[in-house]
């Protein structure tokens, strides 16, 4: 594989911590990094994903879709070469079902009509 090829990827958490930074390659997709996030999450953090769908990986203010590759995600940088992209993870765990099964209340209301009729 050419060097030119690979890309050094940090992932910055909620709290400032780091994870990696990891070498990949520009085929490499966005689940597959989320997955390697999920297997290398630090233990003792308060908030832990589950899944991979609860991530959200960001690259210069653009979040990140799942099946775009790493060499579509990066943004040119010039002549700067050799550097670590760094990118922004958010998680958003999944509401669990007691929350998202909300009573709704669909009997029909009753609405006062003031209507003039000329």
């Amino acid at each position: 594989m050419p060097e030119e090829d690979l890309v050094d990827i940090k992932f910055r958490l909620y709290d400032g911590s780091d994870i990696g930074p990891f070498r990949y390659s520009s085929a490499a997709t966005v689940d597959v990094l989320k997955q390697r996030i999920i297997s290398d999450w630090p233990k003792g953090k308060t908030v832990i994903p589950k899944a991979a769908n609860e991530l959200k990986l960001i690259n210069s203010g653009k979040i990140l879709e799942n099946n775009k590759t790493v060499g579509q995600c990066k943004v040119p940088f010039g002549e700067i070469g050799g550097g670590v992209i760094v990118m922004h993870v958010v998680v958003q765990p999944s509401l669990s079902k007691s929350k998202s099964e909300k009573k709704i209340d669909d009997t029909p209301k009753k609405v006062a009509c003031s209507c003039t009729i000329l």
